[in-house]
Formats: structure tokens, sequence, C-alpha cells
């Protein structure tokens, strides 16, 4: 038997040692095997995301407009995609131009100049750039659920196209980018981790305008508007949570301690959210529902985006119950003031990024308000930090705000936003797609 496997130790010898070498690329810079692993698995899990956001708002809307409510999120992936391949890489993370508007690289158009590129973490460029492009995708996706259920799609294209041009990558290039000033603002910069501001803000505040400019479903909210399938829905929102260790975890952009933090702070804040919603609803109406214990998880992810890298567990289980609060109360306030944000895009992903880019500040970890303090030369206090998030917050918002507002008005006069009454009657799945979601003779 030793025999057997002394004859074949060099054999194991060089496979190990082939194995724990590191790879290098053409320029010499090692590329860390178990970083860009992990940064392939994690872009995956975001993509995943998509066809989880199409199924939770597809299972949302009446029966006929479930189809032409899933295009939305698989139109962004292809729209998007291309957009971010052809240019949008090089506006979010190209050098500053423009004063500072957004970046730009000829080198990164089509990504024509990364193809031999190795990032300081030891990630092919390529892996990085596709993890970004993901959340591209899922930006404008998660802005249909405020118009849902009356929209024409070819506008909603358009829209999209520009809308990530415009508002996404600058937005991008200022938290994200190097030279971008929100990155560089205050003493260690504005806290964004995975995207409470680029994302959930930008989405949520366009949300709430673009609903407030096409105005309400018709029938809403006399006619009664039943989810069309609350278990897809709930299948949907399952595989979004999965989704999200991809999206926070995957932001450390390395395979470590940091990755773990962020991993952690992503589930105990889903949970708590969940649990204070359920809680909250109960208390309120007198029974948890299905769709609250999602909105719950859903507001709790939101919120803890952007803290994921920089708080402990305690303060991701109190964000995820303060976001379930404040989520809740939002969409009161929704439903006494009147107006149709049809899948809660604001109340959930708008609110929720605001609460918990704001409030992470007074759950931030030690060892970052530390460095903080060096890096402005001995001192950093958490009311100094709260200044920076708030005013990181507010540019987001009132950029997102007005420019959303600008395209609603283009695309409406180019090809016009809102569907005809007949084809709202009659359903996006027929009038835009000539086809049923699920077969009925006279679907709702």
């Amino acid at each position: 038997m030793l025999k057997k496997y002394r004859a074949k130790f060099p054999l194991l010898l060089l496979t190990f040692l082939f194995i724990s070498t590191p790879l290098l690329a053409a320029d010499g810079v090692a590329i860390d095997t178990g970083v860009t692993a992990w940064m392939l698995v994690s872009t995956a899990l975001v993509l995943l995301m998509i066809p989880g956001l199409a199924m939770f708002y597809g299972g949302l809307v009446r029966t006929k407009n479930v189809l032409g409510t899933m295009m939305h999120s698989f139109a962004a992936m292809g729209i998007m995609t291309v957009l971010w391949v052809a240019i949008g890489y090089c506006m979010s993370f190209g050098p500053n131009v423009l004063g500072g508007w957004f970046g730009w690289n000829p080198d990164y158009l089509f990504l024509s100049g990364i193809d031999n590129s190795i990032l300081d973490a030891g990630v092919p460029e390529y892996v990085f750039s596709m993890f970004q492009g993901k959340f591209a995708i899922i930006t404008p996706a998660l802005i249909a659920g405020a118009f849902a259920e009356r929209v024409k799609f070819k506008s909603y294209c358009l829209f999209i196209a520009l809308w990530g041009l415009l508002v996404y990558n600058p937005l991008c290039h200022w938290v994200w980018a190097e030279d971008g000033f929100l990155f560089n603002m205050g003493a260690n910069g504005a806290i964004d981790f995975a995207g409470g501001t680029v994302v959930h803000i930008s989405a949520g505040v366009s949300g709430l305008i673009a609903a407030l400019y096409l105005g309400a479903r018709r029938g809403y909210p006399v006619t009664n508007m039943p989810p069309s399938n609350l278990v897809m829905t709930m299948i949907g929102g399952g595989l979004l949570w999965v989704g999200w260790f991809g999206f926070n975890a995957g932001s450390s952009v390395a395979s470590g301690l940091s990755t773990a933090q962020a991993l952690t702070a992503t589930q105990v804040a889903a949970a708590s959210g969940a649990i204070a919603w359920m809680i909250i609803e109960a208390w309120h109406q007198g029974k948890a529902t299905a769709l609250g214990i999602m909105s719950g998880i859903l507001a709790g992810l939101v919120a803890i985006t952007p803290a994921a890298g920089v708080v402990q567990p305690f303060g991701a289980f109190c964000l995820g119950i303060l976001a379930s609060i404040f989520c809740y109360l939002a969409i009161i306030a929704k439903n006494k003031l009147g107006y149709d944000d049809s899948l809660d895009a604001f109340g959930i992903h708008g609110m929720g990024g605001i609460v918990g880019a704001l409030l992470l500040t007074f759950f931030i970890r030690d060892s970052w308000m530390n460095e903080a303090a060096e890096l402005a030369g001995g001192s950093w206090t958490v009311w100094q930090q709260l200044g920076v998030q708030v005013s990181a917050v507010l540019i987001a918002v009132v950029y997102a705000a007005v420019l959303t507002l600008i395209l609603l008005y283009v695309v409406n006069k180019l090809v016009g936003f809102r569907s005809d009454p007949k084809e709202e009657m009659q359903g996006l799945d027929s009038a835009y797609h000539s086809e049923h979601g699920y077969g009925m003779l006279n679907p709702n």
C-alpha cells in the first residue's frame, strides 16, 4: 500500500504546487483564485436576483399583467447589460470628466482595454465589471414596481436606457469611483457599502416621481386589485434573499473577514426585519400576512445594504427593525395620501435605503471610526459622519428626482409613456406581448 502511494507522490506534489501557486496575468499581477471564485459566485447570485424580482413583482399584479410586469425585469437584463458593456462601465469607473459629473476612459468602451487587467484585489477586471453590471440591471428594474400595470413597454425600455446613462452611471461614479466626490467626502467618504444610495434610494425616489407624474391605475383605489399569485411572490422574495448575499458580501471584493462581516449583517438584518414586520402587522391589523413577512425581509435587506461592511450584528439587528417600522409607516402614508406606488418601490426601497444610509451612523464599528479619525487628523465624530451621510442622501434624492422628471417628460413627448385606457383595461400581457400568463379566458 505504501509503495502504491509513494509512486504517486511526485504527481500529487506537482498538483498541490500548481493549485497553490498564484496565477499571473499578462502584466504580471497575481490572480487570487479564491477571491476570483467568490466574485464569480457573487456575480451569479446578483444576476439571480433579477428573475427573483420578476417573480416578486409578477405575483403582486393582476393576472392580466403578469408577463408584462415580469418582462420589465428581463428586458432590463438585456438593455442594461449592453449599455453597461458599451459605455456604462466607462462612465462609472473612468476618471472624472466634466467636473466629476461622470467618469470617462476610452479604454473601457466595450471593455476593450481590460482584456488582461487584474485589479489589486487579485480579481480579473472582467469579473469586477460584470459584477457591477448586475447592479446597473436591477436598479431600473426596481423602478418598474412604482408604475406597474400602466405603462407602454417600448416607453419603459427607452426610459430605463436613458435613466441608466444619465442617473445611475453618474451616481455610481460619485459614490464608488476612487475620484468620485461622495467617495471622498468627509474623513473617509460617504458610506454606501453595496448600494443603499446608488441603487435603492435612486430607484425608490425615481419610482415615486414616476408614479406621481403618470397618475394612478384606472380604478385605483376603489377597484379591488388582488395579487395574482402570492406563492410566486414568496418564491421571488426567497431568491432575492439568497441573491443578496452576493449583492452585499460580494461588494467587499474579497474573500475574507470583510466578506464574512457583510454576509452576517445581511442575514441578521433580513431576519430582524421579517420578525418586526410580523409583530407590527399583527398588532396593527390582527394578523401577520405572507406579503407582510416578505416586505419585512426586503426592508431589512435594503437597510443593511449601505451598512453591511461597517456595522456589527447588533447594528444589523437594529437596522432591520427600524427599517420595518419606517417602511410600514411609509406604506400607511401612501394609502392616506392616495398616490399609486403600485408595488411600493418607494415605500420599501426608497425609505429603507434612506433609513439604512442615515441610521447606520449610530452603529459603525470602532475600527472604521478610528480609521476615519486618523485620516481626519485625530478626531472624527458620529455627528460629523451623520452630516456626510445626510449630504449624500440629499444629493442622491434631488439628483434622481430632477433627472427622472426630465426623462419622464422627454419620453412622454417622444413616444407616450402611459398606456391607453383600452390597453390598460385589456392588460399588458395581451396589449403589448399578445400572450397570457395563466391561459385564462377572462383574467382580472
